[in-house]
């Protein structure tokens, strides 16, 4: 086996779910380091963002314990990322979908960000991350062969409901088939009423998320508002195993290329 073949990778159960680094580049101690780097980093999220934990800084500001000010900068961060997305989605998107503070549907998303760039700073190219099924991708998966993507159905286990190929992409998925309705309608604050998954591709995963959150919250209007975002593809199965997909996502399998037009914050 080749020393470019033999790469690293590595499984970490944190923030609720399983995340999965496959770094297919030569193994090299930078890259070893950047892997630690990069596991230690998501814990390091989990203790500041979970709404599991009383004692995170996240909890306690919702809490009305302690203020802004008093939080680490990554809360000021991300919060005003979920500002932003509010704004773009035109509400769809919210951290206060409950009336309790919860930035969860960007947090994931903007962790794996965080992580692979970490990689990509230590010299590594071909690279993915996946954090429960949210994905960002460097580079190929082998020379010449681009990253492929299976999709799951969310109404049948086992079975794809479609292949995504590209060589630097974010992949997310909201949906209820796994978690049950843990999405809110941020205007009701009731359990949205979406399709069984939305997926969307774009070329960083912390505004992809958000997005896959905001388009699931939608529901019917999802499909017209992911068609007129720069950038952005989505794909959907509807709760009777139908499917919609944009323009820009045609197909059975999806390749995806990164436009120069696409806006991330």
């Amino acid at each position: 086996m080749s020393e470019r073949r033999r790469g690293l990778r590595h499984v970490e159960r944190v923030m609720g779910t399983v995340f999965s680094f496959d770094i297919r580049d030569a193994r090299t101690p930078a890259l070893e380091a950047a892997l630690g780097e990069a596991v230690a980093w998501l814990h390091h999220v989990d203790a500041v963002f979970s709404t599991y934990r009383p004692e995170s800084a996240v909890s306690r500001l919702g809490r009305g314990e302690i203020g802004l000010d008093d939080c680490p900068a990554e809360v000021r961060e991300v919060l005003g990322r979920c500002e932003r997305a509010e704004r773009v989605t035109g509400g769809w998107f919210s951290a206060t979908a409950g009336a309790t503070l919860d930035p969860s549907g960007l947090v994931k998303g903007w962790a794996v960000e965080r992580a692979w760039q970490l990689l990509r700073a230590a010299g590594a190219r071909d690279t993915c991350v996946n954090g429960g099924g949210d994905l960002r991708f460097g580079g190929e998966s082998a020379p010449g062969r681009p990253w492929r993507i299976g999709i799951a159905h969310p109404l049948r286990p086992g079975d794809l409901c479609t292949v995504v190929t590209g060589r630097d992409l974010a992949v997310a998925t909201s949906g209820s088939a796994e978690r049950g309705p843990h999405i809110l309608d941020p205007h009701t604050g009731a359990p949205a009423s979406g399709p069984a998954s939305v997926t969307v591709v774009g070329p960083d995963l912390s505004t992809t998320d958000a997005y896959a959150t905001a388009a699931f919250a939608m529901g019917a209007g999802a499909r017209a508002w992911l068609a007129g975002l720069d950038g952005y593809e989505g794909f959907a199965v509807t709760q009777d195993g139908r499917s919609w997909r944009t323009p820009g996502f045609p197909g059975p399998a999806f390749t995806f290329r990164p436009s120069a037009a696409a806006t991330s914050w």
